[in-house]
């Protein structure tokens, strides 16, 4: 008799523990039975999702400052980061359209967890053919079905993991346009078939969806370009994964041996991307980028209905090229602002590294300028209430200056704090629109010859100790060199691979490791 009550209770135990599993399993019925009741339908099934999403920088809009060495511990655009753009959000939440909430503040101390919740907008990232828009009520997000080419049930019928249309929505429009902020992400890349504009993306190229490269756990994703402050998953994004180039970071991986003196120290989008803010070749639209903004003169946008500051754009643009070991500097709301003697502008965001730097590699960059308010005894930069600018910097004489003097109000200051015009600017990574190897960098668009015009080796610090005529003449006299790559490259390399010099015998710069030809 006790035998047989154990295995009954043994067997009440794993029918439970079976039942318990399958209701976890078929916790929400087939997405396909769906019909739209409202944003809060997701959380039915999916509160450890909606957690995970609140937890996440695409929800906080901030986050720890790993490779930030300036600032706070916790950083990002909802209220520290100053960018060289809209500058910062102050007084204006209202321009958060590419939030995954539905309106409410992040930081709105006065909801509870379960309206935090219950503010994220699952469609946005899981559904390409969903639109929405503010209610010019509340001021929250609904649907905008007016332009959606499928119904709400629909909608929540057929969800799906993020594709790049989801992610390009946003990313792609930053900054007020079509590739405006990054130059190397725009709206085409959700669907372009042209290789040569991005041949990881291009339909006809690789297809990647954008978490190919970058990784997503518990809805955090791996990536920052050098103006990102937080990081939101510490995973590096690498050409080199397991799964992609794993032999192309070696010294042997590519057929050319010059190749491979370069890995340690370039990175491989220097070469394989020879210019950004192409235009594909099957889109109507350019895909110019921003390459300046001027806040002191408004001018009507028609399509925004609204005024926006004059906006200069430009496409098939030569990167700048900078060594960057990871980190960043950047500067937040009410830092004191002080003048980079190498740009003449007030910095906003710089990539950290130099040529004799541990872990410095050289990157491609986008260099962009902004005339923008600086408050001279406070000395700092103003960021513009770009919602008072938006509706009155043309209409009234006086609508540029109230925009400036609300956000003096906003941060603490006197309005009446006086203010001039200044320029300040910023770099950015460029690490997509990576060309088809076709059109990769030759050794001569760099390097001692009068092609070379793709950059200035000199102004990177590869300079000689004193001019070669005097060089040379420490060790032997002067060799005969007519000015061809292949003359120069085989003196170099009899100094470099023969006689094993460290650069620093020659160069103002030291590197140890040797046989690097730069």
């Amino acid at each position: 008799m006790k035998t047989v009550k154990v295995v009954a209770l043994l067997t009440a135990v794993l029918v439970a523990a079976f039942m318990s599993s399958a209701s976890v399993t078929n916790a929400s019925p087939s997405h396909a039975n769906l019909t739209w009741t409202g944003y809060n339908m997701c959380l039915s099934c999916h509160t450890d999702k909606a957690n995970e999403v609140m937890a996440s920088t695409h929800y906080t809009w901030e986050g720890p400052a790993l490779y930030m060495v300036n600032g706070a511990p916790l950083q990002g655009k909802l209220k520290t980061s100053v960018n060289s753009y809209c500058g910062n959000i102050i007084g204006n939440w209202g321009c958060s359209l590419c939030h995954v909430g539905l309106g409410k503040r992040p930081d709105d101390a006065t909801l509870t967890t379960q309206q935090h919740l219950e503010n994220i907008d699952c469609l946005i990232c899981h559904q390409k053919d969903y639109k929405r828009k503010k209610d010019a009520v509340t001021g929250l997000m609904v649907p905008d079905t007016a332009n959606m080419t499928i119904t709400m049930d629909q909608a929540v019928q057929t969800v799906h993991k993020p594709v790049r249309a989801n992610c390009t929505q946003c990313h792609a429009k930053g900054g007020g346009g079509d590739n405006y902020k990054r130059g190397d992400i725009a709206v085409a890349h959700a669907n372009t078939s042209d290789k040569n504009f991005d041949v990881h993306m291009a339909t006809t190229g690789k297809n990647f969806t954008c978490q190919t490269c970058h990784k997503v756990q518990q809805h955090k994703i791996a990536g920052r370009g050098s103006d990102l402050r937080q990081t939101d998953l510490d995973v590096k994004v690498t050409c080199s994964t397991s799964t992609c180039h794993s032999s192309k970071s070696t010294t042997t991986g590519h057929s050319t041996t010059a190749i491979g003196r370069h890995v340690a120290r370039v990175a491989c989008q220097v070469c394989h991307i020879k210019t950004y803010a192409r235009n594909a070749a099957d889109t109507a639209a350019t895909e110019a980028t921003e390459i300046r903004r001027d806040w002191s003169h408004p001018e009507w946008h028609t399509a925004n209905n609204r005024w926006e500051p004059t906006v200069t754009m430009a496409n098939n643009l030569k990167p700048v090229y900078k060594f960057w070991n990871g980190t960043s500097w950047g500067y937040s709301i009410k830092d004191p602002a002080a003048i980079d003697p190498a740009t003449g502008r007030y910095p906003t965001s710089r990539p950290i590294g130099d040529i004799n730097g541990t872990g410095s590699k050289l990157f491609p960059f986008k260099y962009k300028t902004t005339y923008r308010p600086y408050a001279t005894n406070l000395g700092i930069l103003i960021p513009i209430n770009t919602k008072v600018y938006f509706g009155t910097a043309g209409s009234v004489a006086t609508g540029v200056d109230d925009s400036i003097t609300s956000s003096l109000t906003l941060m603490g200051y006197s309005a009446t704090e006086p203010y001039v015009w200044v320029e300040d600017d910023t770099y950015q990574l460029i690490t997509h629109e990576v060309m088809d190897d076709s059109q990769v960098l030759s050794c001569t668009n760099c390097h001692v010859s009068a092609t070379a015009t793709q950059m200035n080796l000199k102004s990177l610090g590869y300079t000689t100790k004193k001019p070669t005529s005097d060089l040379c003449n420490d060790c032997h006299s002067l060799k005969s060199y007519d000015g061809s790559y292949s003359r120069f490259t085989s003196i170099h390399d009899k100094h470099v691979r023969d006689k094993r010099y460290d650069c620093s015998k020659c160069h103002n710069f030291s590197r140890p490791e040797r046989g690097l030809r730069l």
